[in-house]
């Protein structure tokens, strides 16, 4: 299977061509008509040389994903479900905001970190997603939203789909670098979230690239005993690595970190909990918000439910007296398959089952 060229950084992209023999300014012509033409096939490039094109088309392929799913919210929200070459489904979201629109990725197909409350995790991680692989989610929303001929476009991205980003370094500094670009989407970095679970020693690599894109971490629980019930992770990078490695990043970024805090019902819901998070982040306040997440239910995880509306409100208090800035993020689509890797698990279960048959 050729590799999807969106898998190039630009850089990627001229040292390829060079290496073969192609004058350097067919870089941008190149680059222009992947992401600002959105081409559909290479033998559109129509001001590219047929030598150039032919050498893309033995070497590369445009399309890796095919999509199997669509469904829409009355919110706007759209759900992709992406058919990989493999046979392998991934969820793409695309989310409307006052702000913008924004579009979560998937950087791994299935996840191994084990979080009891996701619907991600019930399918273990079977691999990595490449780069073109991810970049392709934006570029196929994109299309989408080009084909409905309203002149919108992708301005901000979250990674926070199925799968660890920090389990996927490299394919995923490459992916950002792609959006990124000036040439290209030019997405800002500053409108660019990864989320991680938790990988002390990865966050301190991210510190060391020094980009500008925002840095999510899945906390869900102040203490390690709690967090270690509902999030397997906790056990390879306690707390205590995990906020060695904030400070790491802090020190070095001085950027803002938003904290994601799942809200389970009478699970770390309380005032108690409220209290321990704040005592947490206290010694960098200034440079932390907490974004409390109401929970959708799942119904392979039944033994949770969502927190009680006072109980949510009462939490989200508790940290605002105690000098925390802090959020309720109320979901996106709630009318289809609002969780995470919801609508991929259902699809995967209705295959095997017209499979049977």
């Amino acid at each position: 299977m050729k590799p999807s060229i969106y898998g190039l950084t630009y850089d990627q992209l001229t040292d390829w061509l060079m290496d073969h023999g192609q004058q350097r300014f067919r870089v941008d012509q190149v680059w222009n008509w992947l992401y600002k033409k959105r081409i559909t096939d290479f033998s559109e490039m129509k001001n590219v040389n047929k030598q150039t094109v032919a050498l893309l088309e033995e070497n590369f392929v445009l399309h890796t994903l095919e999509q199997e799913v669509k469904q829409e919210s009355k919110d706007g929200t759209i759900k992709f479900l992406f058919k990989l070459a493999d046979g392998n489904l991934i969820e793409t979201v695309l989310m409307r905001f006052n702000y913008g629109l924004s579009v979560c990725v998937t950087t791994q197909v299935g996840c191994n970190i084990g979080c009891t409350f996701c619907a991600s995790g019930l399918l273990r991680k079977s691999r990595d997603l490449s780069s073109g692989e991810i970049v392709e989610q934006i570029m196929n929303v994109q299309k989408h939203l080009d084909a409905q001929e309203k002149g919108e476009r992708v301005s901000h991205i979250v990674v926070m789909g199925i799968g660890e980003p920090f389990d996927n370094f490299t394919n995923l500094m490459d992916f950002l670098y792609v959006v990124n670009d000036d040439k290209g989407l030019n997405i800002g970095a500053r409108h660019i979230t990864v989320s991680t679970s938790g990988l002390a020693h990865k966050i301190k690599d991210f510190a060391d690239t020094g980009i500008q894109v925002n840095l999510a971490i899945s906390i869900h629980a102040p203490n390690n005993e709690l967090r270690t019930r509902i999030m397997k992770i906790n056990k390879a990078f306690p707390i205590e690595k995990l906020m060695d490695s904030v400070d790491y990043y802090l020190e070095k970024t001085n950027r803002r970190i938003t904290y994601e805090y799942i809200m389970l019902k009478d699970v770390n819901d309380h005032k108690a909990e409220a209290i321990q998070l704040a005592k947490l982040l206290a010694n960098h306040r200034h440079l932390a918000y907490v974004n409390l997440i109401p929970y959708n239910s799942v119904d392979e995880h039944s033994q949770y439910q969502r927190s009680d509306s006072e109980n949510i409100q009462a939490f989200f208090e508790t940290l605002k007296s105690q000098g925390i800035n802090c959020g309720v993020r109320w979901e996106n689509g709630a009318d289809i398959d609002a969780a995470c890797g919801q609508l991929r698990s259902k699809q995967i279960k209705k295959n095997k089952k017209e499979n049977a048959l």
